[in-house]
């Protein structure tokens, strides 16, 4: 097995030793023990808190893709408008992703190295009136940070019912007020800054998205709707991940413990560091 320098699980980021750690305890069956139950609970704590949201947070085994996936097909039905806000690979994804379920798409489309104009996509959601604005907070191959703010007081002002927004990348990260912003959809992945393996996808679901999940009624795996009631009836629609969770708590703890400011104040700091030492090797940065 080859080993590496700098060991990272894909994101790319490093994984804690006590995140890795509790991998390695035997645990019960999650859905006959109070422990499982309570340990979901105290996660989905930590997460408000790290996303800053009242929101109720599902919890699903699988990469972030789960995630994306699952929230379109939850919401959507043929024939929906949608505005996608796109400035690189994942923007313009989620919008052939809309389309795919039959979802009319508008694209308001940027260049790859630049970053979304509030001011068009106004003009798109007044002309186009949609169902749901999707954006992406962070650009990961582009290394841009979308005005998500912005546009969520547009989704306000025009009364758009669903903000749909990627944070996978972003989350903990960068500053992220998923009820400040407006956004019904708060879409998260284990591997990034959580700084977790690749195990789950997290999702905030504000509680005026319930009632048009519960309108589609889509079934399936990565159906949001079976997550409305899991704690609560203590029935979960698969078989729980008892140590992806496990290890998440870790991860969420550490962060909470730096304390969140703290950790973004280290994100900015490393960031500047890292473009700094770029430019004196001579480099010159992608993003406008």
């Amino acid at each position: 097995m080859r080993t590496y320098r700098v060991p990272m699980v894909p994101g790319p980021t490093s994984v804690l030793p006590d995140v890795l750690t509790a991998y390695q305890v035997d645990y019960g069956s999650a859905d006959l023990e109070d422990e499982f139950f309570a340990l979901y609970d105290r996660v989905q704590d930590q997460l408000r808190s790290i996303l800053r949201t009242q929101s109720q947070i599902a919890i699903m085994t699988g990469e972030g893709m789960v995630a994306l996936w699952g929230a379109l097909k939850s919401c959507l039905r043929p024939g929906d408008r949608v505005v996608a806000v796109a400035t690189g690979i994942f923007g313009y994804g989620i919008g052939d992703m809309a389309r795919s379920v039959g979802a009319e798409v508008e694209v308001v489309g940027f260049p790859y190295d630049s970053i979304a104009n509030p001011g068009e996509v106004e003009a798109a959601i007044a002309r186009f009136r949609p169902k749901m604005v999707t954006m992406v907070h962070c650009e990961t191959p582009s290394g841009t940070l979308n005005p998500v703010g912005s546009v969520g007081q547009l989704v306000a002002k025009y009364d758009v019912p669903l903000f749909y927004v990627d944070a996978v990348s972003s989350a903990a990260g960068a500053e992220l007020r998923t009820d400040d912003w407006h956004i019904d959809l708060c879409l998260v992945g284990s591997q990034k800054c959580l700084s977790a393996p690749p195990h789950l996808a997290i999702l905030a679901v504000s509680p005026r998205t319930w009632d048009v999940v519960e309108e589609i009624g889509y079934q399936g795996y990565d159906a949001l709707l079976p997550w409305r009631d899991a704690l609560q009836s203590r029935y979960f629609p698969y078989t729980p991940y008892w140590h992806g969770l496990a290890a998440l708590e870790v991860a969420c703890r550490a962060i909470l413990d730096e304390g969140l400011e703290t950790v973004l104040e280290r994100h900015q700091r490393v960031a500047a560091l890292c473009r700094r030492g770029l430019r004196e090797l001579g480099l010159t940065l992608y993003p406008q």
